[in-house]
């Protein structure tokens, strides 16, 4: 696993993080689903298949997180399996990819009931014995977000048939179609309904490839005053950015260490700029006749340094 896959996953499988994530991607930024109820599920899914041979066939596939979501909205309970898929590059086969962590994770209820039935023999008819499930049966459905942790405008599928060639539009009714619920920093208009730090997280990648827009969200959002550790690292990583960060520091200010390395950057600029403009008089100055010594007075830098120079 890379270092951007680790991180992300680690990141992102904190409940509050998880549950901010969700709440913007599914109800609009409303807090309606908590971080005190949802539950890690196994990331390894196993779809049990039965082939022509009639052989037991095990797949498995390691989702990033896996969560159990109870929810509590409009007057009603509800059960939902939610997965979040870390992508720090665009994959240009996302659809399939996820169409098959979610048909894995049906496959598993499925297998996980019928498995039940035979140990309880309560199936009733020939066709809830060969099914594994009954009529009354229920699935708990499964929802999987892409997070896209690049920088760049996500320009890949979203929807199963954009990676379908031409088409006999009177078969397009008769063919599945699977629509990936895609999160891209590059394309979010309003960040106020992050209540946690992804929200910084996702201001600075919508802005890394412009410094001047970048600077513009450092100075203006007092929220980047108070990042915690773990987001300043992920910024780091992700957005390739350099902030310094102490590491007796569990909260950074943002916009100062901003503001620091763009005077250290100016301060370098010039010194290197002041090394180059010596190195032109000292060779001037060689040509012209005049000693080591006298150079190294006149460009104010030690001989072994300007002899280093007319060498090179």
């Amino acid at each position: 696993m890379s270092a951007k896959d680790s991180m992300a996953k680690e990141y992102f499988a904190d409940n509050a993080r998880f549950a901010d994530l969700c709440n913007n991607i599914l109800y609009g930024g409303r807090e309606v689903i908590l971080p005190e109820n949802l539950k890690e599920r196994d990331t390894t899914e196993v779809l049990t298949a039965l082939g022509l041979d009639k052989k037991t066939i095990a797949m498995q596939k390691l989702r990033d997180i896996f969560k159990n979501a109870s929810i509590k909205y409009t007057g009603k309970s509800y059960v939902v399996l939610i997965g979040v898929e870390n992508q720090s590059d665009i994959h240009y086969a996302i659809p399939v990819k996820n169409m098959f962590y979610d048909v894995m994770a049906y496959g598993n209820q499925v297998k996980e009931t019928a498995k039940k039935h035979r140990k309880d023999k309560d199936t009733t008819t020939s066709d809830e014995f060969l099914s594994g499930f009954t009529k009354e049966d229920k699935l708990i459905p499964v929802i999987t977000i892409t997070v896209y942790l690049g920088t760049k405008e996500w320009d890949g599928p979203r929807k199963l048939s954009d990676m379908f060639g031409d088409v006999d539009e009177e078969l397009l009714p008769f063919i599945p179609d699977y629509r990936i619920n895609l999160l891209a920093p590059r394309e979010i208009t309003d960040f106020t309904g992050f209540r946690t730090s992804i929200r910084q997280l996702f201001e600075v990648l919508k802005n890394a490839y412009d410094k001047e827009k970048m600077q513009e969200v450092l100075q203006n959002d007092e929220k980047f005053s108070k990042v915690d550790r773990e987001t300043v690292e992920a910024i780091n990583l992700f957005a390739g950015t350099d902030i310094d960060i102490d590491e007796k520091e569990e909260v950074i200010d943002m916009c100062k260490a901003w503001e620091e390395q763009k005077n250290e950057g100016r301060e370098l600029g010039r010194e290197e700029g002041r090394i180059s403009q010596a190195k032109v008089t000292a060779l001037k100055l060689q040509k012209k006749g005049h000693s080591i010594e006298d150079i190294a007075e006149c460009v104010e830098f030690d001989e072994e340094t300007v002899k280093k120079w007319l060498v090179s």
